[in-house]
C-alpha cells in the first residue's frame, strides 16, 4: 500500500515538473533558446555596388540642400589614385574659398588662387550620375575614403554640365552629396569638406 502511494506521489511530481517545463518553454519571454543580439544599424541596407544612372535631375530634397554658397572648410585627404595635378600633402590651396551653386548659376571663381579651376555657367544642368547606398560600395566604385562616412550613408555623385552642349564643365571640380546633409568637393584627387554659408531656395 505504501509503495502504491509513493508511486502515485512520484508520478504526480513528474507530471507537475513536466507541466512546469512546458509552461516555461512556451512562454517566449522565458525561452531558453539562445538568440544573439544584433545591432541592425550597422548592417548595410544595400550591399550592392553603386547604381549608375543615365544622368537624372536632382530630386527636390537634394536641390534644397545643394543650392547655396559654400565655403571650403578643410582638406579630407586624397583619392587612392595617382594624379599629377593634386598638391600633396596639403591639397590645393582652397581652404576659405567659396563656390556658388544656384539653380540658374554656378561659379567656382571664388577659388581665388587657381585660374584653371575658375568657371562660371548660367542655367547649368545639375544631374545625379551615380548613387551609392553604403560606404563599402562607394569606396569600391570611386576608390575614395571619405573620413566619417558611415556604413549606411547614401552618397550621390553630382555632375555639372553646360545646357547647350550637354558636356561637363571643363574644370576638375565635382561634388558628392552625403545624405543631403554633407557636401564633398573633389578636385583632381584631393577631397574637401564644404560648409554652407548662404541658402538659395530657388
Amino acid at each position: 500500500m505504501k509503495q502504491t502511494i509513493l508511486a502515485c506521489i512520484m508520478i504526480m511530481m513528474m507530471v507537475a515538473s513536466a507541466s512546469g517545463n512546458v509552461e516555461m518553454t512556451s512562454n517566449p519571454n522565458t525561452s531558453s533558446e539562445y538568440k544573439p543580439e544584433m545591432d541592425e544599424s550597422i548592417i548595410p541596407k544595400n550591399t550592392s555596388d553603386c547604381l549608375n544612372v543615365e544622368r537624372i535631375n536632382l530630386d527636390s530634397e537634394t536641390e534644397k540642400y545643394f543650392y547655396g554658397t559654400w565655403k571650403v572648410e578643410k582638406l579630407l585627404g586624397f583619392a587612392n589614385s595617382y594624379n599629377d595635378a593634386s598638391e600633396y600633402p596639403t591639397g590645393q590651396k582652397f581652404i576659405g574659398d567659396e563656390i556658388i551653386i544656384k539653380k540658374d548659376f554656378f561659379s567656382s571663381k571664388g577659388l581665388k588662387k587657381y585660374k584653371k579651376y575658375q568657371y562660371e555657367l548660367k542655367n547649368p544642368l545639375y544631374q545625379i550620375t551615380a548613387t551609392c547606398y553604403n560606404s563599402d560600395s562607394f569606396y569600391r566604385h570611386y576608390k575614395i575614403d571619405i573620413p566619417d562616412l558611415n556604413i549606411n550613408d547614401e552618397v550621390k555623385a553630382i555632375d555639372i554640365s553646360d545646357p547647350s552642349t550637354k558636356l561637363s564643365i571643363p574644370v576638375s571640380v565635382s561634388f558628392f552629396v552625403v545624405n543631403n546633409d554633407r557636401l564633398i568637393l573633389l578636385s583632381e584627387a584631393a577631397i574637401f569638406e564644404l560648409k554652407k554659408i548662404t541658402d538659395y531656395m530657388n
